[in-house]
């Protein structure tokens, strides 16, 4: 291993690493030897590096590391720099811009999978672990200085100076006067994945006998045929997936329904509101080809995208190409229940026999913690006894609770409860937007509720899954149907510990490293405490104009990347003279996985102004 070492003082730091097996230290100093050498113990340190074979150089800035090191001697596995100032009195924005050319400059000679280690003083970084925690503001504000350069913050521990044999640290004020170390941290980095950002994809599927070619939303471009429930998956919502069908086919006759479900529906939901689902517009043009719909020739796309549409009654809006003529109207599948009656109407259907339909399902939400555009769902259908619905329902349940409960007891110490409720037991406004697109859908009878120890005492629990039952005319009256659907991704996050449904979909590796297949583990997050960015946003709406705001969170999303965490309306008024009402909203940006710095969160803020502007016909303040 290669490990460079910045701002040394007395190299008593160096000196302690020297000598470790299979690693060739390269120890620096921003001041000239003659400077240094004077220091108490520098020059036995320096001696002794280089009778060890280390390298010892002077003179050298951090802020340029690629001008002292040659193409072939820049790749560093890893680097340290401890106590990092700009000397004398410098305040922590002169030591805030020190820190953001060093990172900068990191990233220059830094192996691909190599650390950056940062040791500040208690208080400096401006993250939780310090304690007590400075103001943001009067911090340095380390993680959001290094995200600029690319760099998230993947763990952080004390920095314990007694440990280091024969280290004494010095350079309090730029003189050779040792500093209080006490409740310092190290702060270790590394590389981030580069933000990726939504390009248009063309996604081919076969629909009523023929191929056909469709643009996917661009909110959902890097979700589709990402094949977590393949069967050479390692994803967690996979393992989750395969344990309860393992476990639910102990109790129950199963039948799993591997059949390639088609990602579009036709026609229209009964009860589902429009602005809720991704609309597709098919064209009766001839489907031209992939590489004709890769060039961009929107002329010739026989499936369109289609987010907002203005129609009269609800004064919604669409971007739709004038010269299509459209036969038929197509939306991304918002639910599996369809694919679920279709299985009672056929004639192979047996009852009492359980079948299980897994996939993805796409919906608009608003923006939240646990709202997903897009999770796998697991439906179960079966036909039982009439007078039998009740026990049955909750020996399904009693048998995926046990399931769960296995499940999780492997992974954590903290405590989880699943429960059966009745759905008239809760109010609409304290249904998850998961629970309330479900009522939509059709009538709920029961709703399966988790706890975990971090629930409020008021809460009710986080609703993963829905029951419902119907009477269908092709099924034998003496039978009843019933229907129970399963978040796969909200469950897989509630046993795991994880905190963010994005990071489900990351494409970062040091997520699926912690998943050896068919195991679930308790996740660890690579990207402690990622800074996060707060913007407002305030326009006109026209009189009489209806505000679409799940189109708003959508928009968002996209322009985005997902990156925004929160939208809250902070202040709203009507103007008596025009009838114009005003909102202003609060966004919050924030990555769990990513590096995202201020000067990307402005770019971003600013593209979202523009799109709300030609998109929902407001007018931005």
């Amino acid at each position: 291993r290669r490990v460079l070492l910045m701002g040394e003082g007395n190299f008593s730091f160096a000196a302690s690493l020297c000598g470790a097996e299979g690693t060739h230290v390269v120890a620096t100093c921003y001041e000239r030897e003659e400077e240094v050498s004077g220091c108490g113990g520098a020059a036995e340190n320096i001696q002794r590096l280089r009778e060890k074979g280390a390298e010892v150089m002077f003179s050298v800035d951090c802020t340029k590391l690629k001008d002292y090191f040659l193409p072939g001697k820049r790749e560093f596995d890893c680097i340290h720099f401890n106590f990092p100032h700009c000397g004398r009195k410098a305040g922590v924005v002169k030591n805030r811009e020190l820190l953001a050319h060093f990172f900068h400059s990191s990233a220059e000679v830094l192996s691909e999978e190599g650390e950056v280690h940062v040791a500040l003083c208690n208080g400096q970084g401006g993250t939780p672990a310090d304690q007590p925690r400075r103001e943001w503001h009067n911090s340095w504000q380390i993680v959001a200085v290094a995200a600029g350069a690319g760099f998230i913050l993947s763990n952080v521990h004390p920095f314990k100076a007694e440990t280091i044999h024969g280290y004494k640290c010095t350079g309090y004020r730029s003189q050779d006067k040792s500093f209080c170390v006490e409740g310092a941290l190290n702060h270790i980095f590394t590389r981030s994945m580069p933000l990726s950002y939504f390009k248009p994809m063309i996604c081919e599927i076969e629909l009523e006998n023929r191929k056909v070619s469709f643009q996917v939303p661009q909110v959902l471009a890097d979700k589709i045929n990402r094949g977590f429930l393949e069967p050479n998956s390692n994803h967690p919502v996979w393992t989750l997936k395969e344990k309860l069908t393992a476990q639910l086919r102990q109790a129950f006759p199963l039948q799993n329904i591997e059949s390639c479900l088609s990602l579009l529906h036709q026609g229209q939901l009964d009860g589902v509101c429009h602005s809720n689902i991704f609309r597709i517009i098919l064209n009766s043009e001839e489907t031209p080809s992939t590489e004709e719909m890769s060039n961009g020739l929107a002329n010739a796309v026989s499936f369109h995208h289609v987010d907002f549409c203005r129609d009269a009654d609800k004064n919604s809006w669409v971007n739709v190409q004038q010269e299509c003529h459209i036969s038929k109207q197509y939306y991304l599948r918002p639910s599996l229940l369809p694919y679920a009656q279709a299985v009672i109407q056929r004639g192979a259907f047996l009852p009492e026999a359980l079948y299980v339909i897994s996939g993805l399902v796409f919906r608009k939400c608003f923006i939240t913690p646990y709202s997903m555009p897009v999770f796998h769902e697991m439906v179960f259908v079966s036909a039982i006894n009439r007078g039998t619905e009740k026990s049955y329902i909750q020996m399904l349940v009693n048998n995926i609770k046990t399931s769960i409960h296995s499940l999780h007891q492997t992974v954590s110490s903290f405590k989880l409860s699943m429960n059966l409720q009745e759905a008239m037991s809760f109010e609409t406004t304290e249904l998850n937007d998961f629970a309330a697109f479900e009522s939509q859908l059709s009538k709920i009878q029961y709703l399966i509720c988790v706890e975990t120890d971090t629930s409020d005492s008021h809460d009710k629990g986080s609703c993963v899954g829905v029951i419902r039952t119907a009477h269908y005319d092709l099924v034998s009256s003496e039978l009843v149907v019933v229907f129970a659907s399963l978040n796969l991704d909200l469950l897989a996050m509630l046993i795991c510990g994880i905190c963010d449904w994005r990071m489900l979909w990351t494409s970062d590796n040091r997520f699926l490293h912690q998943f050896p297949r068919g195991e679930l583990r308790l996740f660890k997050s690579f990207s402690l405490y990622p800074p996060s960015y707060v913007h407002d946003v305030s326009f006109w709406l026209p009189d009489g104009e209806q505000f679409d705001e799940v189109a708003f969170h959508t928009i968002a999303r996209q322009v985005s990347c997902e990156m925004v965490t929160s939208i809250q309306l902070i202040d709203s008024f009507q103007q008596s003279e025009t009838g114009q009402r005003s909102f202003c909203y609060r966004m919050t940006f924030q990555s769990c996985d990513k590096a995202l710095s201020r000067q990307v969160v402005a770019e971003m803020q600013l593209l979202f102004r523009k799109e709300i502007n030609r998109h929902l016909r407001v007018t931005v303040r």
